[in-house]
């Protein structure tokens, strides 16, 4: 194995010019996740990668946001046990139509910009040409790779396809951006929101101001409340982002709508927030008023379970062993490794290049760690297989 790891590694190192092309191509095709055209318009240009590598691409429908693409050598596995090396992305990004255009793919001094370069098109590059080195030169390694179209918005399309392809997963690495420090992400909180409306009743401010119920009234109650749940100390946070409501200000709200972005570290602590976030929600403080609620965008977290800390502490010894010197960290962020790491399958994230600033116009990646990220997944996978 070992001759064949050093032909992988070194092709993969030959390939930085041809990465950074196709990083360019696909930064400038617009693929917002409500964009269903555009995300499947990046799909389709790897899938024809794969194909020119000898890998055909099987494609799972989703009806309203982009589909979800699998494609592996053909050692791999969907029967009994934990065989397949999963590598894991998603073609989203959380940018307009148009944006791509506005300020397309451009590379300045060591670092390249460009919308969803970091978060995560540079991860689809980078797993994309691991996967071609081991089917060139080691076809019987199992290695799958997945792209997803709505991790942006939650995953909710994708969960299932995630979580039914980490069922066969010995390791999974997903290639969401390493920190702009160089080190990857060890550890993800979970999340999701709830959307609520309240109803209430419209009346005169000054001519009958007690027929009215205030929704708005309710809705600030609520905050106040939901504000109170957050305890940065254990790592759980509640954000009501998002408000809205009333008509005039002469007017006694009738109607009033909020969101609320909750954080949290482990599955314990997810359900007593579910419990207490719905009480909440469902009781009234200004008598009259009625809310309704729902839970949206929910991600898992990635717990340090013993086997993730493993392959974690693995990965971080085959960066060493290339010469690089990198530990993991701790992200509030949510990523689709929970849902990985939530079927039972060992899994680190923040294997991608690089990079910084996402989500934003100075989203960017460090150039040269795409095909350097590239070689630590590569050694990762095959010291994982001489175990």
């Amino acid at each position: 194995m070992k001759q064949r790891e050093a032909a992988v590694l070194e092709w993969i190192s030959s390939q930085q010019e041809s990465m950074i092309s196709l990083l360019a191509t696909l930064v400038n095709i617009d693929s917002g996740s409500y964009d269903k055209a555009g995300v499947d318009a990046v799909g389709a240009l790897l899938s024809r990668f794969f194909t020119d590598h000898g890998l055909p691409t099987k494609t799972l429908p989703v009806e309203r946001f982009g589909n979800t693409l699998l494609v592996g050598t053909g050692s791999v596995r969907h029967d009994a046990g934990r065989h397949n090396i999963l590598l894991m992305g998603h073609r989203d990004t959380v940018f307009d139509k148009g944006e791509a255009s506005r300020r397309p793919f451009r590379i300045a001094a060591d670092r390249a910009y460009g919308p969803g370069v970091a978060d995560m098109k540079a991860g689809l590059v980078m797993n994309a040409y691991i996967l071609a080195a081991f089917q060139r030169f080691a076809p019987d390694v199992p290695v799958a790779v997945m792209m997803t179209g709505d991790e942006e918005i939650g995953s909710q399309a994708s969960l299932a396809h995630i979580h039914e392809e980490a069922r066969f997963a010995r390791a999974v690495f997903n290639a969401e951006p390493a920190r702009p420090t160089g080190n990857f992400v060890s550890g993800r909180k979970g999340g999701f929101t709830y959307r609520f409306e309240i109803s209430g009743k419209a009346a005169h401010a000054g001519a009958n101001f007690t027929d009215g119920v205030s929704a708005i009234s309710e809705l600030a109650h609520k905050i106040t409340v939901l504000d109170a749940m957050t305890d940065v100390e254990s790592g759980i946070t509640l954000n009501v982002g998002l408000v809205s409501g009333g008509s005039s200000t002469n007017t006694v709200a009738a109607h009033a709508l909020g969101e609320v972005d909750v954080r949290f570290v482990d599955n314990e602590q997810r359900g007593h927030l579910i419990t207490q976030i719905e009480s909440v929600l469902a009781r009234s403080t200004i008598p009259m008023s009625m809310t309704t609620f729902e839970r949206q965008s929910e991600s898992l977290p990635l717990a340090p379970t013993p086997e993730n800390v493993e392959l974690s502490d693995l990965y971080q010894k085959s960066a060493a062993s290339l010469g690089y010197a990198i530990s993991g960290e701790y992200t509030g962020g949510c990523a689709d490794s929970g849902i990985a790491s939530s079927a039972g399958a060992p899994t680190v994230c923040g294997t991608g290049p690089v990079g910084g600033s996402a989500h934003t116009e100075d989203e960017y990646i460090v150039v040269q760690t795409l095909s350097q990220r590239a070689s630590i997944v590569a050694a990762s996978i095959t010291t994982l297989l001489a175990r």
